[in-house]
């Protein structure tokens, strides 16, 4: 998916026809900071993924690798991240990985 996480929810909502407060209701969050996180002002709380997950019926591990993946491509953003530099990184995290086994 190419649009941010809060994007992504406020899709999910509006396609469930959820208002804000609905589903700020069912998440246990303000209306506001709902609004805020559809927006990209706020991050989505990751404790949240599993009730998130359950409103809409997701699967919670796809569901935690697109939060994940949205934070990671905003960290790359802010830090002005090239591809050069992805690339490397991403030669770390395999070397990573096959230091767990």
């Amino acid at each position: 998916m190419k649009e941010t996480f809060g994007e992504y929810i406020k899709m999910l909502r509006t396609t469930h026809g959820y208002t804000l407060t609905q589903l700020a209701g069912l998440l246990d969050i303000d209306f506001a900071n709902l609004s805020r996180i559809e927006n990209g002002i706020r991050d989505f709380d990751k404790k949240k993924l599993s009730k998130l997950a359950e409103v809409f019926s997701l699967n919670i591990e796809a569901l935690q690798d697109e939060y994940a993946s949205d934070q990671l491509a905003k960290h790359m953003y802010e830090i002005g991240c090239s591809k050069e530099l992805l690339k490397v990184a991403e030669e770390k995290a395999e070397y990573r990985r096959t230091l767990k086994k």
